[in-house]
């Protein structure tokens, strides 16, 4: 039965069926993320793919491997084999999905929900080549040479930016908004479901042309010149976009050989260079979840005009050195422990003593205490859960599974008085054990912010602000939900109820108006009303609350005592809380530190809290 649709059958999405063809031709590219919105061919195209791959070393046909988002990390990378330890008592090995996508594709549909720990797997798997699997008294080691394919919808999460880097080029596909390619693509749909074999037909030339086409570039690629003027190129480009490390050089190079290799090309050109500059930086030039994706032509014309300036020779030296340009050259900038270069002054904004910049330090990780009950999938805080890492074994009936090491080592000490001489175990029920594990969840994270006029300098509310972006970001990379309460004046106001749409969290706080008294006991009860409320959703996730604030409470009757109240309240409810005090005065009060321990909160302080502090605390 036929029910894969053919990769030449594709309407459009050009770019994507090169960048998976280069990465069929040089594995080593490092395979392809997929981003777009749903219905968009993402993993129509990825699955196409499989039937061009030459075949194996071993002759055997290439293998597209689908990895579950759901997958224990057992079937992922092996494990041992349960019927030859139960029947036989022998300890053996039977190798996981990484195993089966050697040589092959590995393909993960919504990868940017991947548990964690399959994802650090992944990873291993990944720069190595190899998978190595030491544990339940068993040590084996096989190859794992794959394509990688990941297809995901940005609008759930993006991905860690470790996992990101490791895919070698990135792809956004869209829908069309043309109307003709729209009915294109309707047509050959409807085609394939009414009759694949006929419609697989149709294209079977076309993809064996193309597979023919892929193995001789393949062949043909080991013989490819890559010059040393388009390798200055690569790296000046590179280095114009500020990549990190030299994965992308690698990747731009590797890519660009694969292309010369497809148009049977002897060697690499600036045209090859430039095409697989497009695939390769856009997902590496993004630094924050909220900016806007893809790549900026004017920006890469302008990186790769600079690099070829770079390759014109250097004009003759001015032969009079005391001419225009010439003479003394102006005496650098003092530097050295004693220099302004050892710690960075700005002015203060309100006059006076000048500030030093703020001092990167490390602060605590930003987490619920405690471990849940399997909430939300996410990267905050510790869950129990039927898909994380096993962190122990229980008796059967605490866990999900079987924990099969572990029922051994309960049944071995047992089987002299169950009369077993040889053969297979001797089991009894009491010798099951189950595994125990362990993950993480997403939060509920409820930022509280003072938008009064205690903080009224512009520039120190600006301070307040972009903390409450860095942690924004935070919260969005780690897949909470996010809801934002301004207090000032009298009142307080649910800016934004909880969601996972942080960049709409981000622009509505930037239109908050600011000014006023201070109504900190009012955005802490507002806090804890919303919070009971998330309570009684069937998918209430455990809350985290941030209070940005410098402690001072102006409006209402006794507010300083009634803060500290409401601050109790939440703190009975057993809420977790982080207080950031916001205090930047030369004669500081310490009213935070008050809030923070009526809260039973962490606190930390704002002056010299670096957007790098906090996403190293999370």
């Amino acid at each position: 039965m036929i029910d894969r649709y053919p990769f030449s059958a594709v309407v459009g999405h050009d770019e994507l069926r090169l960048a998976l063809t280069l990465c069929a031709i040089a594995p080593a590219v490092g395979g392809v993320l997929v981003r777009g919105e749903k219905g968009t061919a993402k993993s129509t195209a990825a699955r196409a793919l499989a039937p061009l791959l030459p075949t194996r070393p071993d002759g055997a046909p290439a293998r597209l491997v689908e990895l579950p988002i759901g997958a224990t990390e057992d079937r992922v990378v092996g494990s041992l084999d349960l019927h030859r330890a139960l029947g036989e008592g022998a300890v053996d090995f039977t190798p996981g999905l990484l195993a089966d996508a050697d040589g092959g594709i590995l393909y993960v549909d919504e990868v940017n929900l991947l548990s964690d720990h399959l994802v650090d797997v992944l990873l291993d798997a990944a720069a190595m080549g190899r998978v190595t699997v030491e544990r339940d008294g068993i040590s084996r080691a096989y190859p794992a040479r794959f394509v990688l394919v990941g297809t995901m919808n940005p609008e759930e999460g993006e991905l860690r930016p470790q996992l990101l880097d490791r895919f070698g080029l990135a792809v956004d596909v869209h829908a069309s908004r043309e109307v003709d390619v729209r009915v294109e693509v309707m047509r050959r749909r409807l085609a394939f479901e009414s009759d694949p074999a006929a419609f697989a037909a149709e294209y079977a030339d076309v993809d064996a042309d193309l597979a023919r086409r892929i193995a001789d570039a393949r062949d043909r690629l080991p013989g490819v010149a890559l010059p040393d003027a388009e390798l200055r190129r690569i790296a000046a480009v590179c280095a114009a976009f500020d990549v990190d490390g030299m994965r992308a050089d690698l990747v731009i190079a590797r890519a660009a050989l694969a292309h010369a290799a497809w148009r049977g090309a002897a060697e690499v050109t600036e045209d090859d260079v430039r095409v697989a500059a497009e695939l390769a930086l856009p997902h590496r030039k993004r630094r924050d979840p909220f900016d806007e994706p893809g790549l900026d032509d004017t920006e890469l014309d302008r990186a790769f005009d600079d690099a070829r300036a770079d390759d014109e020779p250097d004009p003759e030296p001015d032969p009079d050195p005391d001419g225009p340009g010439g003479g003394d050259a102006p005496e650098p900038p003092p530097s050295g422990p004693d220099s302004a270069g050892s710690q960075e002054q700005q002015p203060d904004p309100a006059g006076g003593t000048p500030l030093p910049t703020a001092r990167h330090r490390t602060v605590a990780k930003l987490t619920v205490p405690g471990t849940g009950t399997g909430g939300a999938t996410g990267r905050r805080s510790k869950t129990r859960s039927d898909r994380g890492s096993v962190v122990r074994a229980a008796p059967a009936g605490t866990g999900s599974g079987l924990h099969l090491a572990a029922t051994l080592r309960a049944a071995a000490p047992e089987q002299a008085a169950r009369g077993r001489a040889a053969g297979p175990l001797r089991l009894a029920p009491s010798d099951l054990r189950s595994p125990v594990r362990e993950a993480t969840e997403g939060n509920l994270v409820v930022f509280v912010v003072d938008l009064s006029g205690s903080m009224a300098a512009r520039e120190r509310l600006a301070l307040v602000g972009e903390a409450a972006v860095s942690l924004l970001r935070d919260a969005y990379q780690r897949r909470d939900k996010v809801a934002v309460i301004g207090f000032r004046g009298a009142e307080a106001t649910l800016l934004v109820p909880p969601t996972r749409s942080v960049d709409v969290a981000v622009a509505r706080l930037s239109r908050a108006r600011t000014g006023g008294r201070t109504p900190l006991a009012e955005g802490l009860i507002e806090a804890r009303k919303l919070l009971r409320r998330e309570d009684l959703r069937p998918d209430a996730r455990r809350p985290l609350v941030v209070l940005l604030t410098d402690g001072r409470a102006t409006a209402g009757h006794d507010p300083l005592p009634r803060a500290l109240a409401a601050a109790a309240g939440l703190h009975a409810d057993a809420r977790a809380a982080v207080v950031v005090d916001c205090e930047t005065s030369m004669v500081r009060l310490g009213l935070a530190a008050k809030v923070a321990a009526a809260l039973g909160a962490t606190m930390l302080p704002l002056d010299g809290l670096s957007p790098t502090d906090l996403a190293r605390a999370a």
